[in-house]
């Protein structure tokens, strides 16, 4: 037995390290980036009061990684929106998502699926890999909110995750709020790293959407 729980805690370790050493975003699955130099950083929250909800429907209430953040964004809600639901154009905007595709067609909407790609890079104890996710969209409503789930895998490694946002137009712009749980055998083999990778991964991503909305290519600003 004590030959079974070393083999164990061996892999244990190489799965945590493969993960831990992730330097990108992925879903918010994944991501240490750094804020750019004098940008604000989103509110955030690991336990939230009460999650976010899309049609009723909010993120695992029995997952223990969670995490939510939000950010002001000072464009119009079109323009928010747009960026957010043409996933095939999201690797010109988000340098860490590898590949994109589309698993159905038409109009972005409840029922769609798209599989994309991160890379992971190699740390001593596993090689370089790529990340795979596969997010459907379980529930949506226009301009107001989206919320996806699927399942983030490499070799070792599985995150099942529950994503969602909503968007709220305010006096300044839009208000984008996001809430995300992961669950699976290596994130729960440490929760508060878990957490602090999804909290990361996360505000990178509002960073990201923020900084592609506001860019002076969209001049459809509010006035």
């Amino acid at each position: 037995m004590s030959g079974f729980r070393s083999t164990r805690s061996a892999r244990s370790t190489r799965m945590r390290a493969a993960l831990f050493a992730v330097p990108l975003v992925a879903t918010g699955i994944l991501g240490t980036a750094a804020a750019p130099a004098g940008a604000a950083a989103p509110a955030t929250a690991s336990h939230p009061a009460k999650s976010l909800t899309c049609r009723g429907e909010g993120v695992d209430p029995d997952a223990l990684v969670r995490h939510r953040a939000e950010t002001v964004i000072h464009a119009p809600l079109r323009t928010v929106w747009k960026l957010q639901t043409d996933v095939e154009r999201w690797p010109s905007w988000q340098g860490a998502i590898s590949t994109m595709k589309r698993l159905d067609h038409g109009p972005f909407r409840k029922g769609s699926a798209f599989r994309w790609t991160t890379p992971v890079p190699p740390n001593p104890t596993t090689p370089a890999t790529s990340l795979e996710i596969t997010s459907t969209v379980e529930q949506l409503k226009h301009n107001s909110c989206i919320r996806w789930t699927g399942p983030a895998v490499a070799e070792g490694l599985r995150i099942d995750g529950v994503h969602v946002w909503n968007f709220t137009e305010v006096k300044d712009g839009v208000r984008v709020s996001t809430e995300e749980t992961h669950a699976g055998a290596e994130v729960e083999a440490d929760v508060p790293a878990a957490t602090a990778i999804l909290r990361q991964g996360l505000e990178a991503w509002l960073r990201d959407l923020k900084t592609a909305a506001e860019a002076p290519t969209h001049h459809d600003r509010p006035h």
